[in-house]
């Protein structure tokens, strides 16, 4: 019988002499030699994109070579990250993702061109978003005892707006409506911003908003907080309570963006771009701007953002189910 361990060491022997191997090697030795790509499935102007340009040429700095950003919307996402995909796995060209295009659409139906599981190789974290329910002034609401009063007086239900169908802040507002069983009605816009636009109008009583859309006009008093969504309060709203805090026992949902390259990047790639992300993170012009907006930025490793992306998978593709949700 062959021996298993000597197996083992004689094929890894053949990889570590062979030409292959040896060019791999030599390419995650040098790594970087030119310009990385940074594609961003978001439009440019936004607080995702204002932090990515903070972020890239403090990373370049670190790396010694540019980064890029290309901003390519579209397709909740799934432009870019196919794009990324598609690429080598050289280190060269990286995503910006969220859950939503890593894979929270496909599980409510809407078709990817990539399976998100398999062909990405998670990089790091760059920050968390608290989502906070905001409430019209007119409305009357500001805790959720009031939000379930209201919707149990309102015929037909409470209007809640969100950033759009699949989105996670539409999954939170299903998850509101289960755990408060309320009469909730979930309100699709395109983007955070005109449906917290419509709160502030009081056209519509209530939204699931993301603090970066909504905490200048919070502080402002034109919006009134009802809660934040994360576990514990938002350090940009302190004076906020969390849904949890609230009754809602165990309720949270905290938005997240983060970097994946291609599937099968040499780890030896993957370490030095997750160092450079951390040390820009952890600067503190970065830290500033990105606490300014309401986020909070979540240097970590490659496997925390590979085991939060799988627990998002089972977590919210439980309540896709139960909920029977499905996007066209």
């Amino acid at each position: 019988m062959i021996n298993r361990r000597f197996l083992l060491a004689v094929i890894v022997g053949a990889l570590g002499t062979s030409p292959a191997w040896a060019q791999q090697a030599q390419a995650a030795a040098q790594f970087p030699d030119k310009p990385i790509r940074l594609l961003l499935p978001f439009p440019p102007g936004g607080s995702s994109d204002q932090v990515a340009r903070v972020l890239g040429p403090l990373m370049a700095e670190k790396l010694g070579q540019p980064v890029v950003i290309e901003n390519r919307p579209g397709a909740g996402g799934a432009i870019a990250l196919d794009a990324v995909a598609r690429s080598a796995p050289d280190g060269y060209t990286l995503g910006v993702g969220t859950i939503g295009g890593l894979g929270l659409a496909k599980l409510m139906g809407q078709s990817q061109p990539y399976d998100a599981l398999k062909d990405f190789a998670p990089v790091g974290m760059m920050i968390t978003i608290p989502f906070v329910v905001v409430a019209s002034n007119a409305s009357r609401i500001e805790s959720v005892a009031d939000l379930v009063a209201r919707a149990r007086d309102t015929k037909g239900g409470l209007s809640v707006g969100h950033g759009g169908n699949g989105s996670q802040m539409h999954l939170s507002v299903e998850l509101l409506r289960q755990m408060t069983q309320a009469e909730l009605v979930s309100v699709p816009y395109r983007g955070t911003a005109p449906a917290t636009q419509d709160v502030m109008g009081g056209q519509m009583p209530l939204a699931m908003s993301d603090t970066s859309t909504s905490i200048q006009q919070i502080k402002a008093g034109t919006l009134k907080a009802v809660g934040v969504t994360s576990g514990r309060r938002s350090p940009a709203l302190p004076n906020v309570p969390t849904l949890a805090e609230q009754g809602l026992t165990g309720y949270e949902s905290v938005g997240w963006i983060g970097i994946v390259a291609p599937a099968r990047t040499p780890p030896e790639i993957i370490a030095k771009l997750n160092a450079a992300l951390n040390a820009a993170l952890n600067t503190k012009s970065a830290r500033d701007t990105i606490q300014t907006s309401g986020s909070e930025p979540s240097p970590g490793t490659p496997q925390q953002l590979g085991q939060l992306i799988l627990a998002d998978h089972e977590r919210w593709g439980k309540l896709i189910k139960a909920a029977n949700i499905k996007i066209e």
